[in-house]
């Protein structure tokens, strides 16, 4: 990357220049969905977890989802056509989102102006509204309609795939 990554300032006046309207609450810093779960509770809509993969090609892959799916990733990787999954590396993450593990968010699509990372939505998420997501920090969550996460989404060059995401079984 070489400019430095955006904060949650200038991703709220990104959103804002775009005419997407959006509530941010603070919490406690969370880094997994059941701190998430507790930290989050009371804010209302979709709860979402997000995961930076990394295809055995190197493919980048970011997958956006509702935090109570429980997502079979060799599915996932065989219905979009790629090789196994892996998480990417922190340093990997950092280069290419310029967001550190615990705040990975379809927000930091706004750090990927080339769209070197592909970004897959879960369909049943999208039926969701608001859609809550941290904004390019975990101590934070923002709140947006589905219709100004895909906005927001193709603003940033970024074309998703919309699909129904294979969940493990158990």
């Amino acid at each position: 990357m070489n400019r430095p990554p955006a904060t949650d300032t200038d991703l709220f006046a990104q959103l804002d220049a775009l005419g997407i309207a959006h509530r941010t609450y603070a919490h406690a810093p969370v880094f997994t969905v059941e701190e998430s779960q507790a930290a989050c509770a009371h804010i209302p809509g979709g709860h979402t977890k997000n995961l930076f993969l990394k295809d055995r090609k190197g493919g980048l892959w970011l997958v956006v989802a509702r935090e109570e799916l429980k997502l079979d990733l060799n599915a996932l990787a065989k219905q979009l056509g790629v090789t196994r999954f892996s998480f990417g590396p922190p340093a990997l993450l950092i280069a290419m989102l310029g967001i550190p593990p615990g705040s990975v968010t379809p927000f930091s699509l706004i750090n990927d102006p080339e769209a070197r990372v592909r970004v897959v939505l879960d369909e049943a998420m999208l039926a969701l509204d608001p859609l809550n997501f941290h904004p390019l920090r975990n101590d934070r969550t923002t709140a947006i309609s589905p219709s100004d996460l895909l906005k927001f989404i193709h603003a940033t060059g970024h074309e998703p795939i919309t699909a129904r995401l294979p969940e493990r079984n158990g």
